[in-house]
């Protein structure tokens, strides 16, 4: 349930395989769009623009870097372009809570080495520059590293985490999703995974702890194998893998689990309470806008679905009009039902902040409780208002008086400062 979730060992084709120009620092000349950043959200972008008819180059640090990361999304929300190669694994979802439930939904994991060939035969024509963004003093221009600059009419910074070209980051402590993972054979991970499942979350604290709760996120990525990982959903600041290590290898053991030496390793940590990309001079789009879910840490569908749509307000407007270009594509991210969404997603996730680490499977409890449509608005529909609402006042009138308070609590108290007075065992 994140953006980053398994390592892989294959080496990702690198975008000069279909025809997009690699070029050295300050060789590019101006172009329409300038993408900033080439994971999956910037890729996706910049072939959409290409497609669009737009002149489009495309800036990474190491733009044939093979990708460390798989990605998963809610079968309902792959785009209907997506091969089905792409797609590694398929299962129905489960969690547990304090009892167990369906979900009612398939998880789609997918293949990474196919989902960047995919994206990269979008590039054709999108002129690839190897650089580092250190921030655009103006509109249309982009700093590198080296002193040059690339100069475009419209640009976009889907540099994740590190928005290059954002705001400064202020002084609170980021709220981050952590995880740490390994991947195992099916037939070892069958008492915790049946096969045709994946585990969403499991809430028991079966690895022995007190403190921080934290769940195991239980995934096939076909071929055979499975992702066992012991997650933590939210806390500022995240916490620490070394936690989260012991507590995996503790829970595996109680279910008679003993991992091979050698298997390999998952390691995540992201901000899930980035504020809105607000710089004048650029867009954000992907996790640097940001589009991810408080509350889960997904984005990647959201990026996905979104790229046409914005590279669609872009080509209208370009480039006859940059200004009205820019504004068109902001308002294409993030229109006011989104923007209103964000801010009750970001509600939720100060309410789990503030709860306190006894009461969050019995939260979960009541949440997975909820009819089938409450739950799926509440963790796809980015811009349903009237859908997130009626989830929270759902979740509002199911929940007990002690958890009501603190479902409130977050719209009228600052955010938490710090969870790190809470003991993390």
């Amino acid at each position: 349930m994140k953006v980053a979730l398994l390592q892989q060992g294959r080496a990702a084709t690198g975008p000069g395989r279909n025809g997009a120009g690699l070029q050295r620092e300050g060789t590019m000349g101006r172009v329409d769009v300038l993408v900033v950043g080439g994971g999956p959200a910037g890729r996706a972008l910049a072939a959409a623009c290409g497609r669009a008819g737009l002149d489009v180059g495309l800036l990474d640090p190491a733009p044939d870097r093979p990708w460390t990361a798989t990605y998963g999304m809610w079968c309902a929300e792959l785009p209907p372009d997506l091969p089905a190669r792409v797609v590694a694994a398929r299962a129905a979802g489960r969690a547990v809570a304090v009892t167990g439930h369906r979900l009612g939904w398939e998880y789609a994991v997918l293949d990474v080495p196919a989902l960047r060939a995919h994206l990269d035969d979008g590039l054709a024509g999108v002129r690839v520059h190897a650089g580092r963004a250190v921030g655009s003093p103006e509109p249309g221009v982009v700093a590198l590293a080296g002193g040059s600059h690339l100069r475009a009419a419209v640009v976009v910074d889907a540099g994740g985490r590190a928005q290059p070209l954002g705001p400064r980051a202020g002084h609170r402590l980021p709220a981050e999703q952590t995880a740490y993972g390994l991947v195992v054979d099916a037939t070892l991970a069958a008492p915790l995974v049946a096969p045709g499942e994946a585990l969403f979350m499991d809430w028991r604290a079966d690895h022995g702890e007190p403190g921080w709760p934290t769940f195991l996120y239980a995934v096939p990525l076909g071929g055979g194998r499975v992702l066992l990982e012991e997650t933590s959903l939210a806390r500022r600041p995240g916490l620490p893998l070394t936690v989260l290590r012991r507590r995996l290898h503790a829970r595996l053991a109680r279910h008679g689990i003993a991992p091979p030496p050698d298997a390999r390793t998952e390691k995540v940590s992201f901000p899930v309470d980035r504020p809105r990309h607000r710089a004048a001079a650029s867009l954000g789009f992907g996790a640097a806008a940001p589009l991810v879910h408080p509350a889960s840490g997904f984005s990647l569908a959201a990026s996905l679905r979104l790229a046409p749509q914005v590279a669609a307000a872009l080509a209208r407007h370009l480039p006859a009009d940059p200004g009205a270009a820019l504004a068109h594509a902001r308002a294409g991210v993030w229109p006011p039902a989104a923007r209103a969404v964000h801010r009750f997603r970001r509600i939720g996730l100060e309410a789990l902040l503030r709860m306190p680490p006894a009461d969050v499977p019995a939260f979960f409890e009541v949440f997975f409780s909820l009819p089938e449509r409450h739950r799926w608005s509440y963790l796809t529909a980015r811009d349903d208002v009237r859908g997130t609402a009626a989830t929270m006042g759902a979740l509002f009138r199911a929940a007990d008086g002690p958890l009501r308070r603190r479902l409130v609590a977050p719209a009228l108290l600052p955010p938490v400062r710090t969870n790190e007075a809470a003991p993390i065992g």
